[in-house]
């Protein structure tokens, strides 16, 4: 037995002796039977009566953080038997079960073995997540794929189990699916009404009872390890990205209202948007191309930023050479590497915070910086240092419009440091794009609306000279500077892309915004 397994072996039997699942003994005469007959801990006590398949994957999960998967009624199609050699599987007593794009996901009988992890991602090339699967039922796999031959038919093992339709009905997994199957933005658990769904940022209601404040702790609680738990219960928020097999990533959100907790679930694409897809325009392509200095994606909470910003990644991702390291709150889309090596760092996980992150981030050799959110002094200035200093720089505000934003980086800064700043942002702004999601003329989905400010010789003059303010009156609507929010709700309306009444709700300057659809009529 290899020093590894017997690591995990040892952590996992203190585990289960500290819970009292097993005794000493139990655990004395399982890792006995380990050594003399192989396989792993779990298995052995499994098959010795010590415990249960369903108890020792609920501990693994929560004490060590591992998301597991019951293979029952699951396919292992030949298209995922073709993305890991069948001697691999076996020398490993691993299995793919899911393909997310950029990362294929491995059922393990011990996700803690890095080494495993590490010798799959170097023969796959590609990134790999371990998730727990009884050694059980991968050999039973195993078994099936000798006999019938690898890659050729679905292996689905057959439930042992009745599902309980009770539980099924009010679970977050099903919640979750119909969030993904109603196209929903969000899935949204409160206590005091039902589970809801936002679809085009529009609240619907589903069709379940009004939750108790203990039903939404136990949905709450189904997806949380230990460590998240305490976390939760000290902080009374917390913010993590989930994966759900063969259904979608969220970017979770759990908080604390009048003594009850809340869950938001925001459904995360695994497709990476072009610009098209975006509707945004294909100049805006040039842009992170740039060798250095500073793009801006700025809206309101829950209006596309951190997609626009992906599109704008994968761009240089595909077209340059470059070394690229992203500081996010959650990882929100799995990038591959292609010709850049893309680095993801996600705050409380890879990182203490934005700032500690971005003060190590020099040392790390980055071409390309992408913050998930400038929250800060720290953040913003050290932001600017580095788009001056031959990086490019891309990262997200909370903002209104462009100029807003303009404001806010200089004002962030003590008022003796203001003009230093000023002459910081004239030289190193490449671009803001102010964006809005308005829900298209059809009721069917949103449509994106942006204002762009361009830093050209005039924007820069004005930054520098804080005059920031005229930007809006004197150069309104020139394509090549600036185009506000206002021109570009008119357009859409012009294209009946968007309906007036609902564009006027957007508007940045109301009499603009008439001015603007009257004369594109």
């Amino acid at each position: 037995m290899s020093m590894t397994k017997v690591k995990a072996s040892q952590k996992l039997g203190k585990i289960l002796v500290e819970n009292q699942i097993i005794t000493e003994e139990q655990l004395k005469e399982a890792l006995k039977r380990q050594y003399q007959h192989g396989g792993f801990l779990g298995t052995n006590l499994v098959q010795l009566g010590y415990l249960d398949e369903d108890t020792l994957l609920k501990i693994l999960t929560s004490k060590l953080g591992i998301q597991a998967i019951h293979l029952a009624g699951h396919e292992i199609t030949p298209e995922l038997q073709a993305t890991i050699p069948f001697e691999k599987v076996k020398l490993h007593c691993v299995l793919p079960v899911a393909d997310e794009g950029s990362t294929l996901v491995v059922g393990m009988a011990d996700p803690t073995d890095l080494k495993v992890q590490d010798d799959l991602q170097y023969t796959l090339r590609r990134p790999i997540r371990g998730v727990l699967a009884p050694e059980t039922d991968i050999q039973e796999a195993i078994a099936f794929f000798e006999k019938e031959g690898y890659g050729i038919r679905t292996f689905v093992k057959a439930s042992s189990r009745a599902p309980s339709v009770n539980k099924q009905e009010l679970s977050l997994r099903v919640l979750l699916q119909e969030a993904v199957k109603q196209h929903a933005e969000d899935l949204l658990i409160t206590a005091g009404v039902s589970p809801s769904l936002k679809i085009n940022n529009k609240v619907v209601r589903l069709q379940y009872p009004a939750l108790t404040p203990g039903q939404v702790q136990e949905l709450v609680y189904s997806i949380l390890t230990d460590s998240q738990k305490e976390k939760l219960e000290k902080d009374r928020e917390l913010d993590f990205a989930y994966s759900l097999l063969d259904v979608s990533r969220f970017r979770i959100n759990i908080y604390k209202q009048r003594s009850s907790y809340s869950l938001a679930a925001r459904n995360l694409m695994e497709h990476i948007p072009t610009l098209k897809e975006l509707g945004l325009p294909e100049w805006l392509g040039e842009f992170p191309l740039r060798q250095q200095g500073l793009i801006l994606v700025t809206g309101p909470a829950g209006h596309g930023k951190s997609t626009t910003i992906a599109s704008l990644v994968e761009i240089i991702n595909t077209e340059t050479y470059s070394n690229i390291i992203t500081i996010e709150d959650p990882i929100e889309f799995l990038f591959q590497h292609k010709k850049s090596n893309i680095n993801q760092r996600e705050v409380g996980t890879d990182t203490q915070s934005f700032a500690h992150g971005l003060r190590q981030i020099f040392r790390q050799s980055p071409n390309v910086i992408v913050i998930g959110e400038l929250r800060d002094f720290e953040s913003i200035s050290i932001a600017l240092s580095a788009a001056e200093t031959g990086h490019l720089v891309l990262g997200t505000l909370h903002t209104l419009n462009a100029t807003n934003t303009i404001d806010r980086l200089i004002n962030v800064f003590p008022g003796e440091h203001q003009n230093q700043v000023r002459a910081q942002l004239s030289e190193s702004l490449l671009l803001i794009l102010s964006q809005r999601l308005i829900p298209s003329a059809n009721g069917k989905n949103r449509v994106l609306a942006y204002e762009k400010l361009v830093n050209t010789t005039r924007i820069k003059n004005l930054i520098r000279n804080s005059k920031s303010h005229l930007i809006r009156t004197q150069v309104s609507n020139e394509n090549s500077d600036f185009e506000t929010i206002d021109a570009s709700l008119a357009r859409l309306v012009r294209q009946n892309s968007v309906r007036y009444e609902e564009a006027m709700k957007y508007a940045d300057n109301l009499a603009q915004f008439k001015e603007l659809t009257q004369k594109s009529k």
